[in-house]
């Protein structure tokens, strides 16, 4: 499960851990699982101008996505959560059993599965070169 601040990341910071958790999902090395609203909101928040991503790079993430993500219909949780609008992240996570890779740890209540894309790397793959 990637958070959409971490997609983001990685289409605008070069050699960062949230474009190598990427790659890896590109070559296969990871499962991506997403919800249809994850999936509008990651094409929304790509097309913000502000973020000055090619139309082109949007597509490309996009259709990666949708060609190697799993689509899932998370169950609704009741977890009290900061934000709301991250609930679906939340919610999709704790339905796979996926980790849920975020910036924004302190959105989400404490649990075991939600993590930075730091630490991801770190703990999943002991430093070795992936996703590169």
């Amino acid at each position: 499960m990637i958070d959409t601040n971490v997609l983001v990341s990685s289409a605008i910071t070069s050699g960062g851990n949230p474009e190598r958790i990427m790659n890896a999902v590109s070559d296969k090395q990871l499962q991506l699982y997403c919800s249809q609203e994850i999936m509008e909101e990651y094409k929304r928040v790509l097309a913000y101008d502000k973020l000055g991503i090619a139309i082109e790079t949007q597509a490309k993430i996009v259709r990666a996505i949708e060609e190697l993500g799993i689509l899932v219909e998370p169950v609704a949780s009741v977890m009290p959560i900061a934000d709301e609008t991250d609930r679906v992240f939340f919610d999709t996570a704790k339905t796979c059993g996926a980790t849920l890779v975020t910036g924004n740890t302190k959105h989400y209540p404490a649990a075991s599965f939600i993590t930075t894309a730091a630490d991801f790397v770190r703990r999943s793959y002991n430093g070795q070169h992936w996703g590169q």
